[in-house]
């Protein structure tokens, strides 16, 4: 049982693997946005879904490829925090790029342009934290994700169902708990990882629609 617990863990941690969250993300909201807001442009929405993909993990992916080969870190999940801030400073220039990408060539929906901006600083603060403290960046890709989604129903003027928010937070947890099995992180690390990535993609949006 112990091992299939571990098996479980380890591929919802692959599965939801930072670098993979925001393609996911991209995936998800530009199909929300067809269906509820008005039909996008069949190439506009393979050019964002490509592009998310190329900047947040294709090319972050291969800088850590490449530091896997000269020894500087030891796997894709990076579990040792001395070896996290080079591809953490990697991550946040691809996803500075991304941003830049939405905003300046595909002028992007506002809330997707605010979501891309503040998973960008985000991780720019979890580089930074890393340094004294190994908060969790599965778990700050994947509340920027929950964050995201928010902000999303809010461009759209939705209110998220009591399901929704279910699955998210189930889901979440879900990913807590694999970290944690893992011996990955400690509670606070977790709990601090979502906490900070919900906050950066989520409330930007939530007071610029505020305050215009």
């Amino acid at each position: 049982m112990n091992r299939f617990l571990d098996i479980v863990a380890k591929a919802l941690s692959i599965i939801l693997y930072p670098l993979f969250v925001p393609t996911y993300g991209m995936g998800l909201f530009c199909y929300a946005h067809g269906i509820h807001v008005a039909p996008l442009n069949g190439i506009w929405i393979a050019v964002a879904i490509l592009g998310t993909f190329v900047f947040t993990c294709a090319l972050p992916i291969t800088a850590i490829w490449v530091m896997m080969k000269r020894g500087i870190v030891k796997d894709l999940q990076i579990e040792n925090p001395n070896e996290r801030t080079m591809p953490y400073i990697y991550s946040a220039l691809g996803f500075a790029f991304w941003s830049y990408f939405l905003v300046s060539i595909l002028h992007a929906p506002l809330f997707l342009s605010f979501i891309a901006i503040g998973a960008t600083a985000a991780i720019a603060i979890v580089a930074l934290i890393n340094r004294r403290w190994k908060i969790s960046a599965h778990l700050t890709g994947f509340g920027g994700l929950v964050g995201g989604i928010f902000a999303y129903c809010l461009g759209i003027g939705a209110i998220p169902t009591w399901g929704t928010i279910g699955i998210w937070a189930g889901l979440s947890l879900l990913l807590m708990w694999a970290r944690l099995r893992l011996n990955a992180h400690t509670p606070a690390q977790v709990s601090a990882g979502w906490l900070m990535g919900l906050f950066w993609t989520a409330v930007p949006y939530c007071i610029y629609s505020y305050v215009a």
